[in-house]
């Protein structure tokens, strides 16, 4: 596979049919939290999140997964180590102003050796989406967005604490009280949710996700993503049809285009379309062209 400075894969599924939701486990524990730091550390994260929020109305704080780590076993499944950890977190720490991102993972390797200790890292989802008539899906991200604006991007977010969760409150989620099979389930139907409500589509035509592998964003001090391949029955017109009509979040991009199969696997080569991709698209595609999944 092929080397890119903005995203790195760091795992990639054993097989070009991806990895089932059967063959994915994880361990929830706070001790996959983010680590505490300083009093004065935490207030800059509040001070970054005032800022962010007055400057956006669209953004606001919620539960998500924190990737602490993932590892294939031998007997070839998955286990992912996961925490909590929330949005305003990933604002103040990963996606700080200046040098603080890189101080913190700094700082991490020095006292924790482990440069993602103080990062919020929540875990993202994404899925190269292919059409009935073998034409992949791209989104024009809003400006209005908080990452990468304006880039072409696959659709995708995140898994969501609270949908598995008996508490609909922030304050009282912990790791240890969620059900790992149902932290699983949400965690691939989270990446249908998405394409349902970036594109428009109803979930019944989308076939069952498979996971390529997960992959880390540079930009975002190496925000985490679990990269999905997901088959539609609909074509590409119809695609573009329901999109035009409009779904929940379609303020989040501005147009759709699509791209054959066979570009797609080839697209690091076409370097007016790359570079126009945010990263965490590029590690999906990375792992698209490396699994060449039907």
């Amino acid at each position: 596979m092929e080397e890119e400075s903005e995203v790195t894969v760091i795992l990639v599924a054993p097989s070009p049919r991806g990895l089932p939701q059967e063959s994915v486990r994880v361990d929830l524990s706070t001790r996959y939290n983010r680590r505490a730091l300083s009093d004065s550390d935490e207030r800059d994260i509040e001070v970054v999140w005032q800022d962010r929020s007055r400057g956006n109305p669209r953004i606001f704080d919620a539960p998500k997964f924190r990737l602490s780590g993932a590892r294939l076993d031998s007997a070839g499944l998955l286990r992912i180590r996961l925490g909590l950890t929330g949005y305003r977190d990933y604002l103040g720490t990963n996606l700080a102003p200046g040098h603080k991102p890189a101080h913190l993972r700094t700082w991490g390797l020095t006292t924790c050796d482990d440069p993602h200790a103080y990062l919020a890292d929540p875990l993202g989802v994404g899925a190269v989406l292919c059409a009935r008539d073998d034409r992949l899906v791209l989104l024009r991200r809003s400006h209005s967005v908080a990452e990468a604006p304006g880039l072409l991007d696959v659709p995708g977010g995140h898994p969501e604490p609270l949908e598995v969760s008996n508490d609909a409150s922030m304050d009282k989620l912990c790791a240890e009280d969620l059900q790992p099979e149902l932290v699983v389930q949400e965690i691939f139907h989270s990446v249908l949710a998405e394409i349902r409500d970036e594109v428009n589509l109803p979930i019944h035509c989308l076939n069952t996700p498979c996971l390529m592998g997960i992959v880390r964003n540079w930009t975002s001090m190496g925000r985490p993503s679990a990269e999905f391949f997901v088959r539609c029955d609909l074509s590409s017109e119809e695609i573009l049809q329901r999109y035009q009509q409009g779904g929940v979040e379609a303020h989040e991009s501005t147009d759709i285009m699509f791209i054959d199969r066979e570009l797609g696997l080839t697209l690091q080569n076409d370097r007016e379309i790359w570079q126009q991709l945010c990263p965490s698209a590029k590690g999906a595609m990375l792992l698209f062209a490396e699994l060449q999944p039907k």
